[in-house]
């Protein structure tokens, strides 16, 4: 009994995360959102790069490591995340095993037009960008509204996204990662997208459709549904390398990394195993956490939603019973209590009839009596 009501819990919170995950990742018109990519800007010459000046209704925070440039309207918005990025800054120093965000200019644009008229001369936004970072610049940029929808971002969000861009080239002192580990330590980092990746890694390794780790490193794919997987994925082979018994080897992984060896042999080193062996680990662990539903149905996403409805039928029938009961047992009550009024009235009125002479005897209730020859008598 026990072990099937552990299985119907865990069955019913699994249901309600890919519920939860698929709502997340509705667009307004019901269709499923790409989960959209923030890129790095690359800069040959950055001593020869120069920023444009900032608007004049624009304010300025200064909190040493951190410079932001605002529109003054937005500035107790901007306060708030001033506030975030402090403590995220210390988190990333932790995660990445040094001081890192030395210096970093942050300009907070109305659109996406304007974030291009903030942008270093020669270096625009790419168009779909709603956050940007420039790494050789320690500048970042970021949009109030995102480019064709004109949806409002997630400021908060899109900063520390783009901070843990900054944080990791200054870890690495500027040499190549892969672009897979640039953007899984972000997405990760910055805890965006949890519902959206939870589906679409559950959809993704059901469906068989986990994409090679080294392919990503070349280049990441355009098909919409692809790039959902390829940022998903990522981010979650970061989670993966970042778990708490390997804390230690990540911190090496970076240090090798900054030190000048090549990422695939500091991931040797750092983890005694290659990118290949790696992946086939992950790939093993993620077949375990979203297999769950399959394991505890036995099927797939029929399955799923076979033992969902049925858990919902069964509790819309105990709460209708339920209903039913009480429905009953009102219905009862008030008949008790009718026919308790009525023995009421019958004691009272037969009290009164025995107590009063005018009363024939064969009008008086509960006095046994006979007619014979038109005159009533009483039996003794």
């Amino acid at each position: 009994m026990a072990a099937r009501l552990v299985r119907l819990l865990a069955l019913c919170a699994v249901l309600f995360a890919l519920a939860w995950g698929r709502l997340a990742t509705a667009e307004p018109d019901g269709t499923t959102a790409t989960l959209a990519p923030r890129d790095v800007a690359v800069v040959v010459q950055p001593t020869a790069a120069r920023l444009p000046p900032a608007p004049a209704d624009f304010q300025r925070i200064d909190n040493g490591w951190l410079v932001l440039e605002f529109p003054a309207s937005i500035r107790p918005r901007v306060e708030a995340i001033a506030r975030d990025a402090e403590d995220f800054r210390v988190h990333l120093a932790g995660d990445l095993g040094q001081a890192v965000l030395d210096h970093v200019i942050v300009r907070v644009a109305r659109s996406p037009e304007q974030m291009a008229e903030l942008a270093p001369e020669g270096a625009p936004p790419f168009s779909y960008a709603v956050g940007m970072a420039y790494p050789s610049l320690h500048v970042i940029l970021l949009s109030l509204l995102a480019p064709d929808t004109w949806e409002t971002p997630d400021l908060a969000e899109t900063l520390r996204h783009e901070l843990a861009h900054m944080a990791l080239d200054e870890a690495v002192a500027g040499h190549h990662i892969p672009r897979w580990f640039d953007e899984g330590l972000a997405i990760h980092e910055s805890g965006e997208f949890w519902g959206k990746r939870f589906r679409v890694l559950w959809d993704a390794t059901v469906g068989h459709r986990l994409l090679p780790l080294e392919g990503l490193d070349r280049g990441f794919p355009s098909d919409g549904s692809e790039v959902s997987v390829a940022y998903a994925e990522s981010a979650d082979v970061v989670r993966f390398l970042m778990r708490d018994d390997d804390r230690a080897r990540f911190g090496s992984l970076i240090e090798r990394v900054r030190s000048g060896t090549s990422f695939e042999r500091a991931l040797e080193d750092a983890y005694d195993t290659d990118l290949r062996k790696l992946e086939y680990e992950w790939r093993e662990d993620a077949s375990h956490r979203f297999g769950l539903v399959p394991m505890l149905t036995g099927g797939g996403a029929l399955w799923t939603l076979i033992a969902g409805l049925t858990v919902a039928a069964w509790a819309k029938r105990r709460k209708r019973a339920k209903l039913k009961l009480a429905e009953w047992a009102r219905e009862e009550a008030e008949m008790d209590a009718a026919m308790d009024a009525a023995r009421e009235r019958i004691a009272a009125a037969q009290s009164a009839s025995e107590s009063d002479p005018d009363v024939p005897p064969h009008m008086r209730p509960g006095v046994p009596v006979v007619e014979h020859e038109g005159r009533w008598y009483t039996l003794h």
